[in-house]
């Protein structure tokens, strides 16, 4: 599997050296490179960090629960992961708590998925990947790559500064926030209709719920957005506040101690850490994160996940979308080189398929600080069976047979009939909406990472 030395130009001479290029070595990529291994392709892998490294986006959709079936690593996830078996939604203007479960969903089978450490789940699907066939390179950049008619060159730089080369006939892009393609070829477009913000950090010692309430995800909504609260199972609490960026603007103090302040405004979660220390007093913020790419495919390359889009990880889609896209990506990419005549319908299904995901959750997402929607969750109602569509919705099952459509959009129909019946509370949670999306430009001096 080991790729020649000799370095390439281009042109339709070349003999590649892979069959596909994998930029980024995360759950999309590493999925790929594993699928497209096991079809007997020369996959190279090529991560620019070295595993384990640190990631957010640690909480899990019980439809992942089948796509590590299909890698064969549920038990891997099963010896690492926290299960989380449902949803706590905490509101300051209710004084309950509402607790959903997915198997409330349509679909009975996707009861449960997992709270987990993205370093080490990233690494098993990482070396999984290996494991399967593909070189798998760690410490490698990629800078450049130019394509014409017969495929791809890429150029890399390793940690120590050796250039690497490699002809390959076709290229995955997963890279993540880093959106390589999607800068390249200027296609990546902020997302118009959201814009927040996030700080975060890992606790010990934070009060958790018991048995099997242990490991479900609380969001908890306050003054300026919510918080993710997502037990690990190495006993450690990961906290996020995901804000409107004039919040995060507003910081005139050291970023642990306005951490401390945003976690005080919202009085349930403050108790839940009360007796809890913040793990190496560590807190990360990242701005602006919500976007975007004007397509997703070409002749010789797709972008994966997050290379393609991200939207706000308040329902956790992210590593599930990124995972899907890997899955369905293998199979455009096995048309694309042994079938190339059927390869722009591919591309096509492609596209339709990306634009889905993120389309189906976004409407959800735009809307959940809105006072009807919160209504919804906090008094869940099931007519015409609209619970249980919400409950599959939140759990990623958008792509498969389940019949969830129609009583969504029983849902949605509702929720503008009451925001109409509601007109001055409407009005202002519109224009309170359409003042905290405003673009205010990238946060200074922060520890910027990679959010999922």
């Amino acid at each position: 599997m080991t790729p020649t030395k000799t370095t390439h130009s281009t042109g339709a001479a070349a003999s590649p050296d892979c069959d596909v290029l994998v930029i980024g070595g995360g759950p999309a990529g590493a999925t790929a490179a594993a699928l497209l291994a096991r079809q007997g392709r020369r996959v190279v892998m090529l991560e620019k960090a070295h595993h384990p490294r640190f990631h957010i986006g640690e909480s899990l959709l019980p439809a992942n629960v089948a796509l590590f079936d299909q890698l064969g690593l549920r038990e891997e996830l099963e010896r690492i992961g926290m299960p989380k078996w449902g949803v706590e939604f905490v509101s300051p203007d209710h004084d309950h708590v509402t607790r959903l479960e997915f198997a409330e969903a349509m679909d009975k089978s996707m009861p449960y998925a997992w709270q987990v450490r993205r370093s080490e789940m990233d690494e098993i699907l990482f070396r999984h990947a290996a494991a399967q066939g593909a070189e798998a390179i760690e410490g490698c950049r990629v800078r450049e790559v130019a394509f014409d008619a017969d495929g791809a060159d890429v150029k890399a730089v390793m940690d120590d500064g050796a250039e690497r080369h490699w002809r390959a006939r076709f290229v995955l892009d997963a890279s993540g926030r880093d959106t390589f393609l999607s800068n390249k070829l200027k296609a990546k477009q902020k997302n118009p209709r959201h814009n927040s913000s996030a700080l975060f950090g890992h606790f010990t010692n934070a009060e958790r719920a018991e048995g099997k309430l242990e490991g479900n995800i609380t969001i908890f909504w306050f003054a300026h957005g919510w918080f993710w609260y997502i037990p690990l199972a190495d006993g450690q609490t990961s906290i996020g506040a995901v804000c409107w960026p004039y919040y995060l603007k507003s910081r005139s103090k050291p970023l642990k101690e306005f951490f401390a302040d945003t976690i005080a405004m919202c009085e349930p979660l403050a108790q839940r850490l009360k007796d809890a220390t913040l793990v190496d007093d560590a807190v990360h913020a990242t701005g602006n994160y919500s976007y975007t790419s004007t397509h997703c495919s070409g002749e010789r390359y797709l972008m994966l996940g997050d290379a393609y889009a991200f939207i706000d990880p308040v329902f956790s889609s992210g590593v599930y979308l990124a995972m899907h896209s890997a899955f369905v990506g293998a199979e455009v990419v096995a048309t694309a080189l042994d079938q190339p005549a059927r390869a722009a319908a591919a591309r096509k299904r492609f596209e339709a398929d990306m634009r889905k995901g993120p389309r189906e959750f976004s409407w959800f997402i735009f809307r959940v600080t809105n006072p009807t929607m919160r209504e919804f969750f906090m008094y869940p109602q099931n007519p015409m069976r609209v619970k249980e569509a919400l409950m599959s919705l939140l759990a990623g099952d958008i792509y498969g047979k389940t019949p969830i459509w129609r009583p969504l959009r029983v849902l949605k129909t509702i929720y503008f009939a009451i925001c109409a019946s509601h007109p001055r509370r409407s009005w202002n949670a519109w224009q309170r909406r359409r003042r905290n999306i405003r673009d205010l430009g990238p946060l200074a001096g922060e520890n910027v990472v990679e959010v999922r």
